[in-house]
């Protein structure tokens, strides 16, 4: 990383904090700006000396100008990222990811911030059945959360038309790591089911199981986002952030179960609203455009997220 400072909306989150990691420990001044809705600052206490952390809302411009100032790379992760959650309050997630995302790309603009990488979703896709996700396919979104994230993909590529400002959109597949939440409804399956098997409780499976994901190491998407800050290339375009592979969500808890020595069986429930069945991303623009290749295995990835989430319940 050629960065001297960087803003992380976001920072004290899942992603935003291991992406702090990597930007610390590559000699970057790194910002945080997080309300601490979601986030949390126990996420960064290995780099809270290193850090200039605000408490605040991306909504809010006076916040986000001094976060911003002097800043070569703004990295956006703020986000109400939870499909269910968008479902159940259309109006108040768009306020978040949609405004929110136009006032990061204002303050961008306004403190001449060389690039922003924006943090997209597979979930604009929606349900095509054309397989694997490519960036070529129309968006088909299914849920206020797709829109939602195709709206800052716009709002991204009119910045770079209209202000020459450098954009870069990444279309997360589904990221899984340690720091992932598991308290609330919405979180990743990944960190619901590793937590429920460290209770040795069933987790509940909506719909028949037989659906499936393409699950991508946060340390992967951290690699993503670096290269996405610096590859000549990647300016003005989105890019899937993913592995190419993919995991059943009934044969997902037979792993994870398998790895906590647990015998639950789960507990199936109808699908929910904005559900996408099947998801799986072709990567070859990301590592034709940003050299990206995903270096972690599924099994290497979810030992090392089971590990800590068996540590974490140590505490």
């Amino acid at each position: 990383m050629n960065c001297k400072k960087a803003l992380i909306t976001g920072g004290a989150g899942f992603i935003g904090s291991h992406l702090a990691d990597s930007l610390t420990d590559a000699g970057c001044k790194v910002v945080i700006l997080d309300n601490l809705t979601t986030g949390n600052l126990f996420n960064l206490r290995q780099i809270e000396e290193k850090i200039t952390f605000y408490e605040g809302d991306i909504r809010d411009p006076e916040i986000l100008d001094k976060a911003a100032k002097d800043c070569d790379v703004i990295f956006h992760e703020a986000a109400v990222v939870s499909v269910p959650q968008t479902v159940q309050n259309p109006v108040g997630s768009a306020m978040v990811n949609d405004i929110g995302t136009l006032r990061v790309l204002e303050a961008a603009r306004r403190n001449s911030v060389k690039r922003v990488v924006l943090a997209s979703s597979c979930a604009i896709y929606g349900d095509d059945p054309v397989l694997p996700k490519n960036e070529n396919m129309e968006p088909k979104p299914m849920s206020p959360y797709a829109v939602q994230k195709l709206t800052g993909e716009f709002y991204a590529r009119l910045y770079r038309n209209l202000y020459g400002l450098e954009t870069v959109n990444l279309r997360y597949f589904n990221v899984y790591g340690p720091r992932q939440d598991p308290s609330s409804p919405y979180s990743g399956v990944i960190s619901i089911f590793l937590t429920k098997a460290a209770a040795g409780q069933a987790p509940v499976i909506y719909g028949d199981g037989s659906q499936y994901r393409d699950f991508v190491f946060v340390q992967d998407v951290v690699r993503a986002n670096l290269r996405a800050a610096v590859a000549e290339r990647a300016v003005g375009k989105f890019f899937n952030v993913g592995t190419g592979g993919f995991i059943r969500i009934k044969d997902l808890w037979e792993m994870i179960s398998g790895l906590a020595g647990v015998s639950a069986k789960p507990e199936y429930k109808p699908s929910r609203p904005g559900d996408i069945r099947e998801s799986v991303a072709n990567i070859d623009r990301a590592r034709s455009l940003l050299g990206f290749n995903p270096e972690y295995s599924f099994e290497k990835g979810l030992k090392i997220t089971h590990d800590w989430y068996r540590k974490k319940q140590t505490y």
